[in-house]
């Protein structure tokens, strides 16, 4: 038989070019993964949905692009190292070849940058909306990882980069919010994996921030069984998001789709944590405290009066 199905194909067209060692070319049904010796595998999936994580008019590459990066953001949330990613495409029939060649060309594109490989992943039709899911895999320093429950009182809370960049670039995205530069429509789309920064042996809880600042400390806080204090005015902003103005100060707060780095150190550790911030490149800024308390955060104003949200986050459900 010399035709192939239109399925493996395409798959031979567009992904097999971007599969690493182990695959086969994609043609068999699993890759065979040996891991790094002595460290522990870091797995995580994630999925994007369009009209949920990304709009119908989003370019293919930068979906794929972004897709990437929010499952490599959990791994960075962890201190670990990329290997590989399998990827699941599910896409109404009678999308365009130049489509996925797009979408496979954003694959190529981040790969390259970020030094991983594809090892597998399935392509389905749907009746719905673009449904995509991505599972990425890394390694780590054997029982060094950060989990979220590891805080204890008196640790630093601190955030890398700027936050409440990526729910503003939504807001631009849809039209609600003006931005001239740029910079916030670009956040939402291409989220920045902060990759590199080392934490194990530092940082006692850590995790990505993907449903805002507030929700997502919480989570930390609630396995930690500890409450927080962040002074809203410590809170990392890049320019165009100071210039949107205290209105949107609660979408910069809960909003998410920051994809950086949220983590718990006690202050005795403050300097090396400076120092591993600055051999990888990455801005950190401490933003508050973990304190003895029933979990919950509570955001201060420059007057130290607690500020009153009306959401705290994202949620699916």
């Amino acid at each position: 038989m010399s035709d192939l199905p239109p399925e493996f194909a395409l798959i031979g067209r567009h992904f097999a070019p971007l599969a690493g060692s182990g695959t086969d070319g994609l043609r068999d049904d699993v890759a065979i993964l040996t891991p790094p010796p002595g460290r522990d595998l870091i797995l995580k999936a994630d999925a994007l949905v369009e009209g949920i994580h990304f709009l119908p008019t989003d370019p293919p590459d930068l979906i794929a692009r972004k897709l990437l990066r929010v499952n490599l953001s959990d791994l960075a949330g962890k201190g670990a190292i990329p290997i590989g990613y399998l990827v699941t495409i599910s896409v109404p029939r009678g999308t365009s070849d130049a489509w996925f060649a797009a979408f496979a060309a954003g694959l190529a594109q981040d790969q390259r940058e970020f030094s991983v490989h594809l090892l597998g992943g399935d392509t389905t039709s749907t009746p719905g909306p673009i449904s995509l899911s991505l599972t990425v895999i890394g390694h780590a320093e054997p029982g060094k990882t950060p989990r979220r429950g590891g805080g204890s009182a008196g640790d630093e809370i601190w955030v890398t980069g700027t936050i409440g960049d990526g729910a503003l670039g939504l807001a631009v995205a849809q039209g609600r919010l003006t931005d001239s530069t740029g910079h916030l429509l670009n956040r939402y789309q291409l989220p920045r994996p902060r990759l590199g920064l080392a934490l194990g042996g530092l940082a006692r809880a850590s995790m990505d921030i993907s449903d805002g600042l507030v929700q997502d400390l919480s989570h930390i806080c609630r396995h930690s069984n500890l409450a927080a204090e962040i002074e809203v005015a410590r809170v990392p902003l890049s320019p165009p998001a100071r210039a949107a103005g205290p209105d949107w100060l609660e979408t910069i707060l809960t909003g998410g789709d920051d994809y950086e780095i949220l983590l718990a150190a006690p202050p005795a550790r403050a300097a090396d944590l400076a120092a591993a911030a600055e051999r990888a490149g990455i801005a950190l800024t401490c933003i508050g405290r973990l304190i003895s308390g029933a979990p919950e955060v509570r955001v201060l104003d420059t007057h130290g009066q607690r500020l009153i949200l009306s959401t705290s986050g994202w949620s699916h459900f």
